[in-house]
């Protein structure tokens, strides 16, 4: 179920959220708390927060024990901290709106558990791109494969 309109959320919103059945997607929420991302990362469907521009590693942390597909597009930069942080989640983690991704971030995100995927990339060190390529489940842009 999409919440289009849902910008703000507190964590008994998100608590009650969490129980809905199936996908949820938050495309208006923009920011998280880590005690909000917590709260969401209980929900047992997929978790799509596309909206989300920016996360905490806190937040990160509390959304990587998310079971199942998560998907944070409207991240477009990954600071070392927050990708260290989804190291532990093993569902679909999706961060297509990345579009350069650090050599230290990258180095994080190969030790992630699950499937990643980073189609989204344009820029790309040797070395980022060489750890990256060591994960048989990082699904790549063609030019980085």
């Amino acid at each position: 179920m999409d919440f289009r309109d849902i910008r703000i959320l507190d964590v008994e919103e998100a608590e009650t959220l969490a129980k809905h059945l199936g996908e949820l997607s938050l495309p208006g929420l923009t920011t998280l708390s880590p005690e909000v991302a917590t709260a969401l990362a209980k929900h047992k469907g997929d978790l799509v927060l596309n909206g989300l521009t920016m996360l905490s590693p806190q937040a990160a942390e509390a959304l990587a024990k998310h079971e199942g597909l998560l998907s944070l597009n409207g991240l477009t930069t990954l600071p070392p901290e927050v990708a260290e942080a989804f190291t532990i989640h093993d569902g679909l983690l999706i961060l297509d709106g990345l579009r350069t991704l650090s050599a230290e971030a990258a180095t994080a995100l190969a030790k992630n558990w699950g499937k990643l995927y980073l189609r989204g990339l344009t820029k790309l060190s040797l070395q980022a791109a060489e750890s990256l390529r060591a994960h048989p489940d990082i699904h790549l842009p063609k030019r980085f494969r």
